[in-house]
């Protein structure tokens, strides 16, 4: 696996938007914010061609560009690092033209975003053996004050963090519109996540996953190698960190039994999943933890749920392809990750 180069002091952050960009509020003033904040803490930003753009269907432009504007992006040596404008619907369209054999043979440089963008941060991974983080896209760091989630991730991206906690609280509802773009996370929900099954769980392995509505549409596709991606790293052992967006309780019973039954899950050591963005759902009887852990009780590893994960704010960042030791008991969980081979 190739761990990138941190951001360095006084270094310049890309931002892409390969999935939604920032064109209409309250993300368009966020993003203003979030680049008066960099600039204030001494970095300098860089815009793609389609940050500000909304003229795609589900993403910022037609997926050709928007593939380009990734590789250039990447490929780039007047940026150190590059974030996500946002998440959105089609990102899916955009990866044909993503150039995974010019990226694999480029120095690793670290990308950053969550939801739509799996469609990279997963595929960094398992395509390019290359690190990328799960976390925040760029109106996120508008907020004011950061959220610690926010402030983490950030210090990930500066090599300055890798041990990461749950939170204390999160937000059921945001307070985040147009006329109020800057407003933090609104956390008012007692964070309790839970473990199935036991009352401690350790767990070792490397980290690979992301949002399960992306994940279906990219298995059994040409960019699919998975199988491939644990037949490496199967020594290692893989922890699945999952999260989910549009997914009902019985689409997330498709989801996994799709990726179960696909093989992905071979040499599993063990199960993330963060709160789904439909918490609190059920149909049929099946609520969003009968869902997953009656599909995955026979691989006989811990699963975790309600974890600060993906849409739910708030999240901690996750180096997808990192090696992490993970600790959970009561309500205190902590992920260390290793940034390196």
């Amino acid at each position: 696996m190739r761990f990138p180069k941190f951001l360095p002091e006084h270094g310049t952050i890309g931002f892409v938007a390969p999935s939604y960009g920032c064109a209409s509020e309250p993300y368009y003033t966020a993003f203003a914010h979030a680049r008066e904040r960099f600039a204030q803490m001494g970095y300098e930003t860089q815009l793609g061609p389609n940050c500000l753009v909304e003229k795609g269907i589900g993403i910022s432009n037609i997926p050709e560009l928007c593939g380009k504007e990734l590789n250039e992006s990447y490929l780039s040596s007047e940026n150190d690092v590059i974030i996500s404008c946002g998440g959105g619907e089609m990102m899916c369209e955009v990866v044909p033209y993503i150039d995974f054999k010019r990226i694999v043979a480029a120095e690793p440089k670290w990308y950053m975003g969550f939801s739509d963008n799996t469609n990279f941060t997963f595929l960094s991974a398992t395509l390019a053996d290359t690190a990328a983080i799960y976390g925040p896209c760029a109106s996120a760091f508008g907020m004011e004050p950061w959220h610690p989630s926010v402030r983490d991730a950030f210090d990930l991206l500066c090599g300055k963090l890798n041990i990461v906690h749950n939170y204390d609280l999160w937000e059921r509802e945001s307070l985040k519109d147009e006329e109020h773009p800057l407003a933090p996370y609104n956390v008012t929900e007692p964070m309790r996540f839970m473990i199935f099954k036991g009352n401690e769980v350790h767990m070792r392995g490397r980290l690979i996953g992301g949002c399960m509505d992306c994940l279906i549409n990219l298995l059994g596709t040409p960019y699919d190698q998975v199988k491939q991606f644990n037949e490496r790293y199967g020594d290692d052992g893989l922890i699945w960190f999952l999260e989910s967006c549009d997914l009902n309780v019985m689409d997330m019973r498709r989801a996994i039994w799709h990726m179960k039954t696909a093989g992905w899950f071979s040499h599993v050591k063990g199960f993330l999943f963060g709160r789904p963005l439909h918490y609190g759902e059920e149909m049929f009887g099946v609520d969003q933890y009968h869902a997953v852990t009656d599909l995955l009780e026979e691989f006989g590893v811990p699963i975790i749920m309600d974890l600060d994960i993906g849409h739910l704010s708030p999240m901690m960042p996750i180096v997808t392809g990192a090696m992490a030791d993970i600790d959970a008991a009561g309500n205190d969980f902590t992920m260390k990750m290793e940034m390196g081979e």
